[in-house]
Order: C-alpha cells, then structure tokens, then sequence
C-alpha cells in the first residue's frame, strides 16, 4: 500500500494497533541500556518508539504516513515523552550513517528487492557497537501461521535479513519466533515472525 492507503487506515481515532510494544521488541531490547539515539523505521502510530523514548532514548520516528505520525506525537504526549517525527519514503530515504546506537526496523514488508535496498541503509546508520533489531511476518507464516501479508513478495526469512546485515554487524540471534494471535471469529492461532538481532562492528 502507498502513503494515501496507509493515512486512510490509520485516519480514525483508535490506534489501529495497541498502545503497548510489540512483544518482541520489549523482550530483546528490555535489557539494553538507553545509551543515545534511536530510529524507528515505518514507526507507524509509535507504539514502539514511544516505549522506547520512555526508557530512555532520543528517538527518532519515521514513516511515510503523515497521519500515523501525528498519532505518535499524540501518544508521546500522553506518555510525557518525545519523539522527533520524520516522514519519509524508506524506498527512496537514506538515514545518516553511524548515527544511531539503535535501528529497530518492526513489520516493515516491502517487495524484496526494496527490502534489500533498505536493511543495508539502516545497517550503515548505527554506530559500532549498536543495535540492530528486526522483527516481522516470517515467509513461512501464510502457510504454516496466522495473519500478516499473504503475498510471499513482500515477506522474508530471517536469514534473508542476517545475510543482509553480516557485512556490516555480528548476528547475535537469527530466529522464527511464535506469537499467540485472535482469528475474527475469537479463536487462538499461532503467527510466525522473522526475528534478527544484531550489533554493529
């Protein structure tokens, strides 16, 4: 979907998705210390870079739809906290290099093409010693999960992402991780998510 798309779905006044961050974003990162800057790529409303600003980061929150990010600002509002908004097309957008201590990149699904454009600028924004993470729909997960993108175009494993990233950081956890999901008629389910964590060399 483009911007215009993405504005639309997120236009009403409910967060499309909970306040609260993704699962496994809190559990990888929980332990990190706050040590500067961070960027949130396709931060969408803010869940995770607002939880992240109230442990402690100055971050960064970028996404190409205006509306998502005007509903990040509100939610850093209510936190107390402060996210500096940037709306920028990740296909087209490059983020300054070495500048982060850490790129968190949740549910972005681009053709792979484009993914493999993005994850090497994202890698080149953190300084040595920073953290990369990624979580999304692991390409396994149409066929053997619930949920997420069905277009296998757009969807990835995480070794695809790890190969991408080992030029330039040392792979600490490679992973397709489950995650309880709700189908609409209320019935449990099981997602499958790529998860990659690294650190910058």
């Amino acid at each position: 979907m483009d911007a215009a798309c993405w504005d639309e779905r997120y236009r009403g006044s409910e967060l499309v998705w909970k306040a609260e961050p993704n699962r496994f974003v809190a559990e990888e990162l929980a332990g990190l210390k706050p040590s500067g800057r961070a960027m949130d790529l396709a931060a969408g409303e803010g869940r995770n870079a607002v939880w992240l600003a109230e442990r402690g980061w100055e971050v960064d929150a970028v996404d190409f739809s205006t509306v998502a990010l005007e509903k990040a600002e509100r939610l850093a509002a209510e936190r107390g906290v402060r996210l500096r908004t940037v709306r920028a097309d990740l296909i087209l957008w490059a983020p300054p290099e070495t500048t982060y201590d850490l790129v968190l990149i949740a549910y972005l699904h681009l053709p792979w093409p484009d993914m493999a454009q993005v994850l090497p600028r994202a890698a080149a924004a953190v300084r040595s010693g920073g953290t990369l993470l990624l979580v999304g729909h692991d390409a396994a997960n149409p066929e053997h999960g619930y949920g997420g993108p069905q277009d296998p175009r757009v969807l990835y494993t995480a070794e695809q992402v790890a190969d991408l990233w080992r030029p330039y950081a040392d792979i600490l956890r490679t992973e397709t991780r489950t995650r309880p999901a709700t189908d609409t008629e209320g019935n449990s389910r099981t997602a499958l998510d790529a998860l990659v964590h690294a650190v910058r060399r």
